[in-house]
C-alpha cells in the first residue's frame, strides 16, 4: 500500500500505459482521479471495478490540449478530492508520417496533444501544490523522445520537449518539496504498437537488447517508484523502460 491515502491524477486513464497506471495506483490505495476523451462506458467500467470501500475512483472527460477545460478539470478534481498529492501526465497521440508527407495539422495535433497537454495540467496544478508544499509529478515521454525516429518526427519533438519541461520544473519547484520526473517507455504492447505491421515489429524487436517488447504494467511500476515515498530525493530524472534501447 505504497499510495495509501494520497490523491492521485492520471491523464489518459482508460487504455495502455494509463489504465494500468490507474489499477496499480488503485492496488497501492490511491483515490484515483483519471481522465478520458470518448470512451465514457470504458471509464464507468473502470470506476466500478476499481473502487473499494478503502478508496475512490472517478472519471473526469477532458481534453488535455484545452488549457482553460484543463483549470476546470482541476479545479473539480480538488472540490472532489480535497487535494492532488500525485499528478501523471500520461495523455498522448501519434500522428506518423515522413516529413515531407506530414501535414501542418498533424504537427500542430501532437504538439498540443502531447506537450501542450503536460503545460497545461502542470500549470493548473501547481499552485495547489506550491500551496501543501508537497507533491510528485510524472511526465511520460518515450524512448523516441531520446533517440528519434524516422516518420515519427513530431511524436519525437513532443516527447523530447517533455524531457527539458520536466528538469525545468524540478528545478523551479523544488524548493516547495515538489518532485517532477519523466518515464520514457520503449515499445510497449498497446493499442499504438498492435497495429504495426509484422514486418516493422520484426524490425523493432532487433533493435531492442532484451528482444521483446515491454508491458504497460512495467513502466506502471517505474511510475509508482517516482509516486510513491521511495523516490522522496529523486528529482528532474529521465527514467527509462526499454529492454536497454536506451543504453
Amino acid at each position: 500500500m505504497l499510495l495509501k491515502g494520497k490523491n492521485a491524477l492520471v491523464t489518459g486513464g482508460t487504455r495502455g500505459i494509463g489504465l494500468a497506471i490507474v489499477e496499480l495506483f488503485a492496488k497501492e490505495g490511491a483515490n484515483v482521479a483519471f481522465t478520458y476523451i470518448s470512451s465514457e462506458a470504458k471509464a464507468n467500467e473502470i470506476c466500478e471495478r476499481l473502487t473499494s470501500t478503502d478508496n475512490k475512483i472517478c472519471a473526469y472527460k477532458s481534453d488535455a490540449a484545452d488549457y482553460t477545460g484543463s483549470e476546470t478539470l482541476i479545479e473539480k478534481v480538488l472540490e472532489d478530492f480535497g487535494s492532488i498529492d500525485i499528478l501523471v501526465n500520461n495523455a498522448g497521440i501519434t500522428r506518423d508520417n515522413l516529413l515531407l508527407r506530414m501535414s501542418e495539422e498533424h504537427f500542430d495535433e501532437v504538439i498540443a496533444n502531447n506537450l501542450k497537454s503536460v503545460f497545461n495540467f502542470t500549470k493548473s496544478i501547481s499552485k495547489s501544490m506550491l500551496r501543501q508544499k508537497s507533491g510528485s509529478i510524472i511526465n511520460i515521454t518515450s524512448i523516441i523522445g531520446i533517440r528519434g525516429q524516422a516518420g515519427q518526427s513530431n511524436y519525437a519533438a513532443s516527447k523530447s520537449g517533455i524531457i527539458g519541461f520536466t528538469k525545468s520544473i524540478a528545478d523551479e519547484f523544488g524548493s516547495r518539496s515538489i518532485r517532477c520526473n519523466a518515464v520514457s517507455p520503449g515499445f510497449i504492447e498497446t493499442d499504438m504498437t498492435e497495429v504495426l505491421p509484422e514486418e516493422v515489429k520484426k524490425d523493432i524487436l532487433r533493435q531492442i537488447p532484451m528482444q521483446r517488447m515491454g508491458q504497460p504494467e512495467e513502466v506502471a511500476n517505474a511510475v509508482l517508484f517516482l509516486a510513491s515515498d521511495l523516490s522522496k530525493y529523486v528529482s528532474g530524472q529521465v527514467l527509462s523502460v526499454c529492454g536497454a534501447m536506451s543504453r
